[in-house]
């Protein structure tokens, strides 16, 4: 497998790419609904991933009804995230491996999230990997979340190369259709969704983890 053509730069998901934090939101939804009295289905957590959790709210309202107090429950699942993130936030397989890669190619690196800036930098100094990327697009830096392309041509922008020089990496489906929609070569490596046929045709592969998008780059040169 061959990309499509040499990237000039590299796009990073964060959540579920980066980070292990998908499962970890996943664990504090199922705390926040015990503590609210409530059940959730694994259904309900796989349509918002990848969606800004504050824009998770029609979701729930359709589940537990329009008088649901989402804004409590959101408080309740950001706070169970962050006392979970404080001991459990690791790093994915091969993160290390590609960043190196990109360094000895000189290869510009970015980052488009649905995550707040706040976030961004406590996800990257916890792991000391603030100096790594040289541009990041956070959810207030554009208009339209995923899977709307604004994220991932905004983080081009700033790296100031054409979206179809980029090779996006996105670990869910709405970010693969934001990254496809932008013009970008684009590689899903699963987290908690499977790819299906249609988010395949988006993709120009599915990886089993980053170490394989690595020895596609290095492949590539």
């Amino acid at each position: 497998m061959t990309l499509p053509h040499r990237p000039s730069a590299v796009i990073f998901d964060m959540d579920g790419l980066l980070f292990d934090t998908e499962a970890l939101w996943q664990e504090a939804l199922l705390s926040a609904a015990a503590e609210a009295g409530r059940g959730v289905t694994d259904e309900i957590y796989r349509k918002s991933i990848g969606v800004r959790r504050s824009q998770c709210r029609d979701l729930f309202l359709a589940q537990f009804g329009a008088d649901f107090d989402f804004a409590d429950f959101h408080g309740r699942w950001r706070r169970h995230f962050w006392q979970i993130a404080d001991s459990k936030l690791a790093m994915k397989p091969g993160v290390i491996e590609l960043l190196d890669l990109l360094d000895r190619l000189r290869m510009p690196r970015a980052i488009a999230t649905s995550s707040s800036r706040e976030t961004v930098a406590h996800h990257l100094g916890s792991h000391g990997l603030k100096d790594r990327f040289d541009a990041i697009a956070c959810r207030d830096d554009y208009e339209n979340g995923k899977p709307a392309p604004d994220p991932f041509l905004t983080a081009a922008g700033r790296l100031k190369v054409e979206p179809r020089l980029c090779l996006a990496l996105e670990d869910s489906h709405i970010g693969v259709r934001s990254a496809a929609a932008a013009g970008m070569m684009t590689v899903m490596v699963p987290d908690l969704l499977d790819a299906t046929e249609d988010i395949r045709a988006l993709c120009v592969l599915v990886a089993r983890d980053l170490h394989q998008v690595r020895d596609l780059i290095s492949d590539g040169r």
